[in-house]
Protein backbone atom coordinates (compact mmCIF):
# COMPACT_ATOMS: atom_id res chain seq x y z
CA UNK A 1 0.00 0.00 0.00
CA UNK A 2 2.83 2.31 0.60
CA UNK A 3 4.03 1.56 -2.68
CA UNK A 4 0.89 2.57 -4.50
CA UNK A 5 1.04 5.60 -2.87
CA UNK A 6 4.22 6.53 -3.33
CA UNK A 7 3.68 5.74 -6.87
CA UNK A 8 0.27 7.62 -7.16
CA UNK A 9 1.68 10.90 -5.43
CA UNK A 10 4.86 10.84 -8.21
CA UNK A 11 2.15 10.52 -11.09
CA UNK A 12 0.23 13.42 -9.34
CA UNK A 13 3.58 15.54 -9.15
CA UNK A 14 4.45 14.87 -12.99
CA UNK A 15 0.81 15.33 -13.97
CA UNK A 16 0.86 18.64 -12.17
CA UNK A 17 4.71 19.64 -13.67
CA UNK A 18 3.16 19.08 -17.51
CA UNK A 19 0.22 20.89 -16.69
CA UNK A 20 2.64 23.58 -15.30
CA UNK A 21 2.35 26.87 -15.94
CA UNK A 22 -1.10 27.22 -16.61
CA UNK A 23 -1.44 31.08 -15.55
CA UNK A 24 0.90 33.95 -15.21
CA UNK A 25 3.97 33.14 -13.67
CA UNK A 26 6.09 35.63 -10.80
CA UNK A 27 9.68 37.12 -10.94
CA UNK A 28 10.43 38.56 -7.68
CA UNK A 29 12.93 40.95 -8.43
CA UNK A 30 13.87 42.62 -4.66
CA UNK A 31 15.91 45.37 -6.12
CA UNK A 32 15.43 48.40 -8.54
CA UNK A 33 13.97 48.20 -12.14
CA UNK A 34 17.28 48.42 -14.54
CA UNK A 35 19.34 47.25 -12.01
CA UNK A 36 21.91 44.33 -13.33
CA UNK A 37 19.55 41.27 -12.02
CA UNK A 38 16.44 43.10 -13.46
CA UNK A 39 18.42 43.28 -16.94
CA UNK A 40 18.93 39.41 -16.64
CA UNK A 41 15.59 38.98 -15.10
CA UNK A 42 13.59 40.51 -17.90
CA UNK A 43 15.51 38.94 -20.87
CA UNK A 44 14.78 35.54 -19.67
CA UNK A 45 11.23 35.97 -18.60
CA UNK A 46 10.29 37.85 -22.29
CA UNK A 47 11.74 34.05 -23.48
CA UNK A 48 10.36 31.57 -20.57
CA UNK A 49 6.67 33.67 -22.15
CA UNK A 50 7.25 33.14 -25.43
CA UNK A 51 8.43 28.96 -24.75
CA UNK A 52 5.67 28.66 -22.74
CA UNK A 53 2.77 30.31 -23.79
CA UNK A 54 2.28 31.76 -20.64
CA UNK A 55 2.99 35.43 -18.98
CA UNK A 56 6.34 35.49 -17.04
CA UNK A 57 6.24 38.48 -15.31
CA UNK A 58 9.31 40.78 -12.97
CA UNK A 59 7.32 42.06 -9.96
CA UNK A 60 10.14 44.91 -8.62
CA UNK A 61 9.79 44.59 -4.37
CA UNK A 62 12.16 46.89 -3.16
CA UNK A 63 13.49 48.00 0.18
CA UNK A 64 15.26 47.12 3.29
CA UNK A 65 18.38 46.08 1.30
CA UNK A 66 16.69 43.78 -0.46
CA UNK A 67 14.90 41.86 2.37
CA UNK A 68 11.51 43.79 1.64
CA UNK A 69 11.16 41.24 -1.62
CA UNK A 70 12.85 38.43 -0.64
CA UNK A 71 10.73 37.81 2.49
CA UNK A 72 7.52 38.04 0.04
CA UNK A 73 8.79 35.42 -2.06
CA UNK A 74 9.51 33.11 0.94
CA UNK A 75 5.73 33.61 1.80
CA UNK A 76 4.39 32.73 -1.37
CA UNK A 77 2.80 30.00 -1.88
CA UNK A 78 4.83 27.25 -3.05
CA UNK A 79 3.04 26.08 -6.03
CA UNK A 80 5.66 27.35 -9.12
CA UNK A 81 3.52 30.65 -9.46
CA UNK A 82 6.16 33.00 -7.83
CA UNK A 83 9.82 32.43 -7.62
CA UNK A 84 13.30 34.91 -6.40
CA UNK A 85 15.37 36.34 -8.08
CA UNK A 86 18.42 35.47 -5.38
CA UNK A 87 21.54 37.74 -5.24
CA UNK A 88 24.76 37.51 -3.48
CA UNK A 89 23.44 40.48 -1.45
CA UNK A 90 20.03 38.80 -0.21
CA UNK A 91 21.09 35.47 0.02
CA UNK A 92 24.76 35.04 0.85
CA UNK A 93 25.46 38.44 2.21
CA UNK A 94 22.04 40.03 4.46
CA UNK A 95 22.08 36.22 6.36
CA UNK A 96 25.14 37.23 7.91
CA UNK A 97 25.03 40.80 8.25
CA UNK A 98 22.10 41.40 9.81
CA UNK A 99 21.02 40.36 13.46
CA UNK A 100 17.57 39.53 12.18
CA UNK A 101 16.38 38.91 9.08
CA UNK A 102 13.09 38.21 7.73
CA UNK A 103 13.77 34.59 5.92
CA UNK A 104 15.89 32.20 6.04
CA UNK A 105 18.22 31.91 3.03
CA UNK A 106 18.10 28.24 3.36
CA UNK A 107 15.32 27.06 4.80
CA UNK A 108 12.74 28.85 3.20
CA UNK A 109 13.57 28.52 -0.13
CA UNK A 110 15.22 25.87 -2.67
CA UNK A 111 17.44 26.42 -5.49
CA UNK A 112 16.14 26.36 -8.85
CA UNK A 113 18.75 27.12 -11.27
CA UNK A 114 22.03 29.32 -11.13
CA UNK A 115 21.19 31.87 -14.17
CA UNK A 116 24.12 33.65 -14.83
CA UNK A 117 27.30 35.24 -12.84
CA UNK A 118 29.13 38.65 -13.43
CA UNK A 119 32.65 39.50 -13.08
CA UNK A 120 33.19 42.79 -10.12
CA UNK A 121 35.96 44.31 -11.90
CA UNK A 122 39.16 45.54 -9.71
CA UNK A 123 39.79 49.25 -10.45
CA UNK A 124 41.94 52.15 -9.81
CA UNK A 125 42.25 55.68 -10.25
CA UNK A 126 45.19 55.95 -13.52
CA UNK A 127 47.21 58.09 -11.42
CA UNK A 128 48.07 55.09 -9.20
CA UNK A 129 51.13 53.63 -10.71
CA UNK A 130 50.15 50.48 -10.20
CA UNK A 131 49.52 48.25 -13.54
CA UNK A 132 48.37 44.85 -12.55
CA UNK A 133 47.51 43.50 -9.10
CA UNK A 134 50.74 42.15 -8.28
CA UNK A 135 52.35 46.11 -8.52
CA UNK A 136 49.00 47.10 -6.56
CA UNK A 137 49.59 44.59 -3.86
CA UNK A 138 53.86 45.68 -3.84
CA UNK A 139 52.82 49.10 -3.46
CA UNK A 140 49.72 48.78 -0.86
CA UNK A 141 52.47 46.78 1.36
CA UNK A 142 54.62 49.84 0.15
CA UNK A 143 52.58 52.03 1.81
CA UNK A 144 50.18 50.45 4.67
CA UNK A 145 47.16 52.19 5.38
CA UNK A 146 47.53 55.04 2.92
CA UNK A 147 45.03 54.01 0.38
CA UNK A 148 41.20 53.91 0.33
CA UNK A 149 38.67 51.68 -1.37
CA UNK A 150 35.27 52.69 -2.71
CA UNK A 151 32.29 50.26 -2.64
CA UNK A 152 28.44 50.95 -2.79
CA UNK A 153 28.08 50.65 0.63
CA UNK A 154 28.86 48.73 3.72
CA UNK A 155 28.08 44.79 3.23
CA UNK A 156 27.78 45.35 -0.21
CA UNK A 157 29.26 43.08 -2.73
CA UNK A 158 31.92 45.60 -3.69
CA UNK A 159 32.71 45.63 -0.28
CA UNK A 160 33.17 42.01 1.06
CA UNK A 161 34.44 41.33 -1.95
CA UNK A 162 37.56 43.30 -1.52
CA UNK A 163 37.65 42.24 1.77
CA UNK A 164 38.71 38.90 0.41
CA UNK A 165 41.28 40.64 -1.76
CA UNK A 166 42.70 42.55 0.83
CA UNK A 167 42.72 39.12 3.37
CA UNK A 168 43.98 36.94 0.57
CA UNK A 169 46.71 39.53 0.10
CA UNK A 170 47.92 40.67 3.57
CA UNK A 171 46.52 44.32 2.30
CA UNK A 172 46.02 47.34 4.92
CA UNK A 173 43.60 49.42 3.06
CA UNK A 174 40.82 51.96 4.19
CA UNK A 175 37.07 51.10 3.25
CA UNK A 176 35.05 54.27 2.18
CA UNK A 177 31.43 53.45 1.49
CA UNK A 178 29.24 55.36 -1.07
CA UNK A 179 25.74 55.43 -1.36
CA UNK A 180 25.60 53.15 -4.78
CA UNK A 181 27.90 52.03 -7.31
CA UNK A 182 27.89 55.15 -9.52
CA UNK A 183 29.20 57.58 -7.05
CA UNK A 184 31.32 55.08 -5.87
CA UNK A 185 33.15 55.00 -9.09
CA UNK A 186 33.17 58.53 -9.68
CA UNK A 187 35.11 58.80 -6.26
CA UNK A 188 37.59 57.08 -7.98
CA UNK A 189 37.72 58.68 -11.00
CA UNK A 190 38.30 61.86 -9.37
CA UNK A 191 41.01 60.19 -6.97
CA UNK A 192 39.28 60.78 -3.72
CA UNK A 193 39.55 57.24 -3.09
CA UNK A 194 42.07 55.00 -4.91
CA UNK A 195 40.96 51.95 -5.34
CA UNK A 196 37.30 50.11 -5.90
CA UNK A 197 35.40 47.02 -6.85
CA UNK A 198 32.37 47.45 -9.60
CA UNK A 199 30.30 45.09 -11.83
CA UNK A 200 31.24 44.82 -15.23
CA UNK A 201 28.15 46.14 -16.54
CA UNK A 202 28.84 49.67 -15.56
CA UNK A 203 32.27 50.16 -15.94
CA UNK A 204 32.80 49.88 -20.35
CA UNK A 205 32.40 54.10 -20.69
CA UNK A 206 34.87 54.29 -18.23
CA UNK A 207 37.36 52.10 -19.36
CA UNK A 208 37.34 53.32 -22.46
CA UNK A 209 37.51 56.73 -22.07
CA UNK A 210 40.44 55.36 -19.40
CA UNK A 211 39.09 57.20 -16.46
CA UNK A 212 39.73 54.33 -14.54
CA UNK A 213 42.13 51.64 -15.07
CA UNK A 214 41.09 47.81 -14.68
CA UNK A 215 43.63 45.29 -12.97
CA UNK A 216 41.44 41.88 -12.99
CA UNK A 217 38.19 40.64 -12.52
CA UNK A 218 37.23 38.52 -9.75
CA UNK A 219 35.68 35.55 -11.40
CA UNK A 220 37.62 32.82 -11.69
CA UNK A 221 38.33 32.63 -15.59
CA UNK A 222 39.01 36.24 -17.65
CA UNK A 223 36.34 37.57 -18.63
CA UNK A 224 35.32 37.36 -21.96
CA UNK A 225 33.88 41.07 -21.98
CA UNK A 226 37.37 42.08 -20.74
CA UNK A 227 40.03 38.97 -22.12
CA UNK A 228 43.20 41.17 -21.74
CA UNK A 229 42.27 41.86 -17.94
CA UNK A 230 43.84 39.07 -15.81
CA UNK A 231 41.66 37.38 -12.68
CA UNK A 232 42.73 37.96 -9.73
CA UNK A 233 42.81 33.95 -9.43
CA UNK A 234 45.93 34.60 -11.61
CA UNK A 235 47.93 36.35 -8.58
CA UNK A 236 45.64 34.81 -5.83
CA UNK A 237 45.42 31.27 -6.31
CA UNK A 238 41.74 29.91 -6.40
CA UNK A 239 40.29 33.16 -5.89
CA UNK A 240 36.39 33.34 -7.06
CA UNK A 241 34.25 36.03 -6.27
CA UNK A 242 31.75 36.78 -8.94
CA UNK A 243 28.27 38.28 -8.70
CA UNK A 244 25.54 35.84 -9.57
CA UNK A 245 21.79 35.49 -10.06
CA UNK A 246 19.93 32.52 -8.62
CA UNK A 247 16.61 31.50 -9.22
CA UNK A 248 14.96 30.04 -5.82
CA UNK A 249 11.32 28.73 -5.32
CA UNK A 250 9.72 29.21 -1.94
CA UNK A 251 10.38 26.18 0.22
CA UNK A 252 7.93 23.51 -0.19
CA UNK A 253 7.16 24.21 -4.45
CA UNK A 254 7.01 20.49 -6.32
CA UNK A 255 10.04 18.94 -7.37
CA UNK A 256 8.76 17.92 -10.34
CA UNK A 257 8.11 21.91 -10.83
CA UNK A 258 11.19 23.18 -9.62
CA UNK A 259 12.28 20.43 -12.27
CA UNK A 260 10.86 21.70 -15.05
CA UNK A 261 11.43 25.67 -14.16
CA UNK A 262 15.15 24.90 -14.30
CA UNK A 263 14.56 23.93 -17.44
CA UNK A 264 12.42 26.06 -18.89
CA UNK A 265 14.57 29.16 -18.00
CA UNK A 266 17.79 27.04 -18.91
CA UNK A 267 16.63 26.87 -22.52
CA UNK A 268 15.84 30.55 -22.44
CA UNK A 269 19.45 31.55 -21.39
CA UNK A 270 20.96 29.42 -23.66
CA UNK A 271 18.89 30.79 -26.53
CA UNK A 272 21.19 33.02 -28.95
CA UNK A 273 19.99 36.03 -28.54
CA UNK A 274 18.99 36.28 -25.02
CA UNK A 275 22.71 35.12 -24.70
CA UNK A 276 24.09 38.13 -26.86
CA UNK A 277 21.88 40.72 -25.06
CA UNK A 278 22.72 39.41 -21.40
CA UNK A 279 27.21 39.15 -22.75
CA UNK A 280 26.41 42.62 -23.73
CA UNK A 281 25.98 43.58 -20.29
CA UNK A 282 28.74 41.30 -19.05
CA UNK A 283 26.67 38.47 -17.75
CA UNK A 284 27.50 34.85 -18.35
CA UNK A 285 25.04 32.05 -18.92
CA UNK A 286 25.01 29.68 -16.12
CA UNK A 287 22.36 27.77 -16.37
CA UNK A 288 22.43 24.64 -13.85
CA UNK A 289 20.40 21.93 -12.67
CA UNK A 290 18.84 22.70 -9.14
CA UNK A 291 21.17 20.05 -7.75
CA UNK A 292 24.22 22.29 -8.62
CA UNK A 293 22.51 25.77 -7.96
CA UNK A 294 22.15 24.02 -4.09
CA UNK A 295 25.57 23.35 -4.08
CA UNK A 296 27.14 26.70 -5.37
CA UNK A 297 24.22 28.51 -3.19
CA UNK A 298 25.56 26.74 0.02
CA UNK A 299 29.32 27.39 -1.24
CA UNK A 300 29.08 30.76 -1.49
CA UNK A 301 27.09 31.31 1.40
CA UNK A 302 30.11 30.42 3.39
CA UNK A 303 32.58 32.63 1.39
CA UNK A 304 30.27 35.83 2.33
CA UNK A 305 29.82 34.52 6.02
CA UNK A 306 33.77 34.68 6.33
CA UNK A 307 33.90 38.30 4.37
CA UNK A 308 31.62 39.59 6.47
CA UNK A 309 33.55 38.35 9.63
CA UNK A 310 36.72 39.94 8.38
CA UNK A 311 34.86 43.15 7.27
CA UNK A 312 33.22 43.62 11.04
CA UNK A 313 30.42 44.66 9.26
CA UNK A 314 26.82 44.67 10.90
CA UNK A 315 23.15 45.88 10.00
CA UNK A 316 20.10 45.74 12.43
Amino acid sequence: MRMLALLLLFLVASASAQEWPSRAVTLVNPFAAASAVDVVARHAAQKLSQNTGRSFLVENRTGASGNIGTEMAAKAKPDGYTFLLGSPGTMAINPYLFKKLPYDAIADFAAVTAMVSFPQVLIVNPALPAKSLPELIAYVKANPGKLNHASSGTGSTAHLVMELIKAAAGLTITHVPFRGGAPATQAVIAGDVQVGVEGLPSLPGHLKAGSIRALAVTSATRAAALPDVPAVSETIKDFDAAAWVILFAPAGTPPAIIARMAQETGRALQDAEVRAKLADIGATVVASTPAEATAFHRKELAKFKRAVELSGATAE
